[in-house]
């Protein structure tokens, strides 16, 4: 919601358009919400690039996944452009947008959950057909590091994903944080007109336990599944999740789980819920959290609530 309300003042207020000229990859959360309004329902320059082919380097494409009231574009601005000069295939939908017509299509993750999980589903397997790969990368944000939970749990999805990257997750979230928007957001898409993803049948889904809504499913007994390398990021001026402590979770026994707080070692972090998407350092983790086999040193940077700009220079801990 934090993004949408971003998204909403600078469609109000107008942002400067980027320069035209190629340039360095811009550690600043609005990048993204620049992009959005230079090409208005487009892409990222580099994703969802249907004819990207994984190297022998990174042989799977990264999935993003926005959090609520964010984007393909808008959510991305830097962490996308890092991925794609380091060579990934990158690939970013907007699921759970409530119209079609810009610019409340460029606003997602606004929809009932399952229907963005089944969004999310068809999604990735039209990226491995086209890209040819067995397997692919996740990274999630907020909301984005659920909504692919459910579909690995129980939309078939749990042999497709090898690594899981969470970016201010929030696993120990309790009963009152359900779902309960769901039905009266259905009821207005119907009134706009906007189609819910259609769910043919499905053999190889699996319904949740009964009695749990969706936010329960997701999390118990564990929302990790063995087989898959899960790392959660996390920062301490997280203003969204709280504690930030709640996107902190071992896993049990079988289960490979990291976990990281961006200010461990670092006092010149300040990163929020927003700008944990668009800094070096927040970058460098991923970075290795998607290839722990070649990891780099991560910088220890100045990092602004919200925007996340910080120099490459400056060092501190």
């Amino acid at each position: 919601m934090a993004i949408a309300v971003v998204v909403a003042a600078s469609i109000g207020v107008g942002l400067p358009a980027p320069a035209a000229t190629a340039r360095p990859v811009t550690y600043d959360f609005l990048t993204g919400i620049r992009a959005e309004l230079t090409d208005p329902g487009g892409s990222l320059p580099g994703t969802n690039d249907f004819h990207c082919r994984p190297s022998a380097a990174h042989p799977r494409p990264v999935l993003l996944l926005h959090g609520s009231g964010g984007g393909r574009q808008t959510n991305w601005g830097t962490l996308a452009a890092v991925l794609v000069r380091e060579g990934y295939c990158v690939f970013a939908p907007t699921y759970g947008a409530l119209s079609t017509v810009w610019p409340v299509s460029a606003i997602g993750g606004m929809g009932p959950k399952i229907d963005s999980a089944w969004q999310v589903k068809r999604f990735a397997h039209r990226v491995l057909a086209a890209t040819g790969s067995r397997d692919l990368d996740i990274v999630g944000h907020s909301l984005g590091t659920e909504i692919p939970t459910y579909w690995m749990k129980y939309l078939g999805g749990r042999h497709d994903v090898a690594h899981y990257v969470s970016l201010a997750p929030y696993w120990r979230q309790g009963p009152d944080g359900d779902d309960v928007r769901g039905e009266e957001i259905a009821r207005y898409r119907r009134l706009l007109g906007v189609a819910s993803p259609g769910r043919p049948d499905c053999p190889e889904c699996t319904a949740p336990p009964r009695g749990l809504d969706f936010n329960r499913a997701v999390r118990v007994p564990t929302p990790y599944l063995t087989g898959v390398h899960y790392t959660n990021i996390v920062t301490r001026y997280d203003g969204i999740v709280t504690p930030y402590t709640a996107g902190i979770l071992r896993g049990p026994a079988g289960t490979d789980v990291e976990n990281v707080v961006v200010q461990d070692g670092c006092r010149l972090d300040h990163s929020d819920h927003m700008s944990i998407t668009s800094n070096r350092r927040s970058a460098a983790m991923v970075l290795n959290a998607l290839d722990p086999a070649h990891r780099r040193q991560v910088p220890c940077v100045p990092v602004t609530p919200v925007r996340g700009a910080g120099s490459l220079g400056s060092t501190g801990r």
